[in-house]
């Protein structure tokens, strides 16, 4: 294991003069968006990651083993660390103790070219002073210098000072905090957010135990019990990280490649693996941060990757010349890869440090994995051959899927049209304001092309079996009847040549029956858009409508019930309305509650598939296709009173997860899910 500090930094002083400070801490609860990004869910989350990578920076920095996190009673969470502790000395700066001066100023840490830390996440040192200043109240526990030292404060406000309270055979700090209710609107803290970002820095911080214990159930006012615990410790880090992610996949080098280095103070450690499936997955790291857009490490990366491959192929006479070489693009393919940076000086752009800056990390890391990748590949040549024929494949696949689509282009040329036959276009070239319909059936299709507002939505009905992308090669998907007609409708192209600027459309909403086919279309076309489309995925563009079940109508009164739930609360509330009139004209009440009476039908409405319960007419809707234009407009299309779902990712790896259980070549994974959430469904039609 390369050690991120040579013995020099281990035997550096942290003490007061490792603390130095720019600037006070006022503006943080007029403006708390600027420090934690906002005062949502996320936002409060972040107070924890703020405590925990100050831990992590004492673990990467060789004085930290364990990092506990404690979930109490009333809102309240405790990080416990086994580090050097927060100096507590008195400060030359500011004349206070250091323990204060670094929960009270802003930009006040051991991270600006002091001795505290050669590496940090914490790169602005306003981790725990923000976390002090947005909570209600705040205690700092130091064991250090054999003594437990204590400092309390109300809102950022020290409410004494530092005191000692104790003895201390070891060091270490604790950071209690309850975050304030007046500036965090919602106070719930999730599990299994809390568990994935932990998951992450146990990966990328090898050898260090974390452990969060959920303590928030109390059986007696002011006692807590254990509800659950959870622990993460890997001893070989990020290759632990990528078996992870390739736990459910069929791999093609069954050891992963494994390098670190350390050159000119950065440390750079990669991992990858190849799988059978055709999607990326990269994970890129600078001091442990998360940056989902990149960077100089990735491009490194890539860079080498690429050339080494290449070299490697051609060398072993693999590669064809009419093959041509091997693009970046055709190495992503079923590449598993985690790449972790850690420097003294990370330069990020923008506020969220999602993407790393530093020029000098790309030539690092191309060198480090060019040779150390060389080396694999000579020293496991099953592996090699392994890697390579998958990427070959990819590239066989990248000239039929181009020649399929170029002859789907042409073919579209001759016949005249640039769109699909089935499309019923809108008028405008907006945007946003334009949608597209993916309808389930020509039933239901014809329904909406004459319920549509022409002007804005564009209606394009599905036909024919619809491909599962999962199992199946970019060029079988180009040239299926079902999704070429898609494909073509998006206008952004796909694969390569995608280009999300000439998107035709600012909303793509699936719209299909509320029952169990219209549920599996439903997905096959979510992985689709997931696997070829994510970034339309990621932007918010794609919907799904939301048709209703029933239609309840009494009288002139109609109403429309999403599920079996909501049909009764309506049943009831009409009721409720009968009988209050009945109440004022003086007239019986009804003898029998609506539910009781729902296998009443009255004349012909059973014959029509209506029922009559309580004087109310219920039609239970099959399909779309049941619904004539005027009522699939009122319920499912007028962007007045319709319901839809935008689909988001909030969890990458989750939704990819999901997808390879659901729509994967595995049986026995698929099955455990059904199992599992079987009890969970709704309106099941079997």
């Amino acid at each position: 294991m390369v050690k991120l500090t040579d013995a020099a930094s281990k035997k550096g002083k942290y003490d007061a003069k490792s603390i130095q400070v720019l600037e006070g801490l006022d503006p943080v609860r007029k403006r708390p968006g600027m420090y934690i990004g906002g005062t949502s869910i996320e936002g409060l989350h972040h107070l924890i990651w703020e405590i925990v990578n100050n831990s992590i920076d004492e673990a990467m920095a060789g004085y930290c083993s364990e990092v506990k996190i404690r979930l109490l009673p009333g809102d309240v969470v405790e990080v416990e660390d086994n580090g050097r502790g927060i100096p507590v000395e008195i400060h030359p700066q500011t004349k206070k103790s250091t323990l204060e001066t670094v929960l009270t100023v802003l930009h006040a840490g051991g991270k600006f070219g002091g001795e505290g830390y050669k590496i940090s996440g914490g790169l602005h040192g306003v981790g725990v002073s923000v976390v002090n200043a947005l909570s209600e109240w705040t205690r700092a526990t130091v064991r250090r210098e054999g003594k437990v030292w204590v400092q309390e404060f109300k809102r950022g406000i020290p409410q004494g000072a530092v005191k000692s309270v104790g003895k201390a055979t070891d060091t270490g700090t604790i950071i209690t905090f309850k975050a304030d209710s007046e500036i965090f609107p919602e106070i719930e803290y999730n599990w299994d957010k809390i568990l994935e970002y932990l998951r992450y820095q146990a990966y990328l911080t090898k050898g260090v135990r974390i452990q969060i214990d959920d303590l928030r159930e109390a059986d007696t006012p002011g006692a807590a019990h254990l509800a659950r615990r959870y622990g993460f410790l890997f001893d070989s880090g990020i290759i632990s990280f990528v078996r992870f992610l390739n736990r459910r996949k069929d791999v093609r080098n069954e050891t992963p490649v494994y390098i670190e280095k350390t050159v000119d103070g950065v440390y750079v450690e990669i991992s990858l693996q190849y799988t059978d499936s055709f999607k990326e997955h990269l994970f890129a790291f600078a001091n442990n941060i998360y940056n989902p857009e990149g960077g100089m490490h990735v491009t490194g990366f890539k860079m080498a990757l690429t050339r080494v491959l290449n070299d490697y192929a051609k060398k072993n006479g693999m590669l064809k010349e009419k093959d041509g070489a091997m693009t970046a693009d055709d190495l992503r393919e079923g590449l598993t890869a985690v790449i972790s940076v850690k420097l003294p000086n990370p330069q990020f752009e923008g506020q969220t440090k999602a993407k790393l800056g530093n020029s000098e990390v790309r030539g690092i890391v191309s060198s480090v994995l060019s040779e150390g990748l060389a080396e694999y590949l000579e020293t496991r040549p099953a592996d090699a051959k392994a890697i390579l024929e998958k990427c070959l494949l990819t590239v066989r696949a990248r000239i039929a899927a181009r020649a399929a689509k170029d002859a789907v282009i042409r073919k579209g040329a001759l016949e005249g049209m640039t769109l699909p036959g089935k499309l019923a276009d809108c008028s405008t070239k907006d945007t946003t304001r334009s949608e597209l319909y993916i309808v389930e059936g020509d039933s239901a299709g014809g329904s909406a092309k004459q319920g549509r507002n022409r002007e804005f939505q564009a209606i394009l009905p599905l036909r024919g079996k619809l491909v599962n992308v999962e199992k199946t090669t970019l060029d079988k998907v180009v040239k299926s009847d079902t999704l070429k007609p898609i494909i073509i409708a998006l206008g952004t192209g796909i694969g390569e040549t995608f280009d999300i600027s000439r998107l035709r459309y600012g909303k793509l909403i699936i719209m299909a029956d509320a029952d169990v086919d219209g549920s599996h279309i439903r997905t096959l076309l979510l992985t689709f858009f997931y696997r070829y489309y994510e970034e339309l995925v990621r932007n918010g563009n794609i919907y799904i409508a939301q048709p209703p079940l029933y239609r309840l109508q009494k009288g002139k009164t109609v109403r429309y019930a999403y599920n079996d739930e909501e049909k009764m609360n309506i049943l009831e509330e009409i009721k409720k309305d009968a009988d209050e009139k009945a109440a004022k004209k003086g007239r019986p009440v009804a003898a029998k509650p609506a539910e009781e009476s729902a296998e009443e039908s009255v004349g012909d409405a059973a014959s029509e598939g209506l029922e009559k319960v309580g004087g109310v007419t219920i039609q239970r809707y099959k399909g779309l296709g049941e619904m004539n234009p005027e009522q699939l407009w009122e319920t499912t299309m007028n962007p007045a009173s319709r319901l839809m779902l935008q689909v988001k990712i909030q969890d990458a790896e989750a939704a990819d997860e999901l997808f390879d259980i659901l729509m994967g070549n595995e049986v026995e994974p698929r099955r455990k899910f059904i199992q599992t959430h079987a009890k969970a469904v709704r309106n099941l039609d079997i």
